[in-house]
């Protein structure tokens, strides 16, 4: 299987009923980078209640004076210790901001949680623990066993605060209406 030419950078990857991976179930996943290497995401509708983003800034010693109501999203089973900010566009750190589309950005440098913490930093933002990866042409077999559906990104799914509905609001974004879905594959 050679690459696939469509690039799903900026892209949303909308988990498949029966995907076989429990740690996806229902998963929105926002593509920050897609290449022959391989992809790399930020589940966006999974938060960790447990993790409030007050107590990280304090673990990562780091004074709050307004800090936003930022909450803490797990981003995938990869590297939990690591922290991403997917954000809008508008905010910038020379020091490792990736920018994924016009419109939206990720950072995984210290100093966009130093801006978030002061109440300052890019308008919509995001902050996960972890993130999604998948090897050489993984993510293209997953979509070809019918693992994920793809649609464009919207910023009221990716950066809303109602992460139970941002699954079924990608599939309307589809036109898809969620009980319809089928876990089989149709292969013509």
């Amino acid at each position: 299987m050679e690459f696939a030419s469509t690039n799903l950078s900026g892209k949303l990857l909308v988990a498949m009923p029966g995907m076989g991976d429990p740690r996806f179930e229902n998963a929105v996943v926002y593509v920050c980078a897609h290449t022959e290497e391989g992809a790399m995401g930020l589940v966006v509708n999974k938060p960790a209640p447990e993790i409030r983003f007050k107590d990280l800034l304090g673990q990562l010693q780091i004074e709050a004076e307004a800090p936003r109501d930022l909450r803490v999203h797990i981003g995938g089973p990869v590297e939990h210790g690591r922290g991403f900010v997917l954000h809008s566009s508008d905010y910038h750190s020379e020091h490792g901001t990736l920018e994924v589309d016009e419109n939206t950005s990720m950072t995984g440098t210290t100093d966009v949680l130093r801006e978030l913490a002061h109440g300052n930093g890019p308008k919509a933002s995001l902050l996960a623990l972890g993130y999604s990866g998948w090897g050489p042409l993984q993510l293209e077999e997953e979509i070809g066993q019918n693992g994920w559906l793809t649609c464009d990104a919207r910023d009221d799914i990716v950066f809303g605060r109602a992460n139970d509905l941002k699954w079924s609001a990608a599939l309307k974004h589809m036109g898809i209406n969620p009980l319809t879905l089928s876990s089989e594959a149709g292969h013509a």
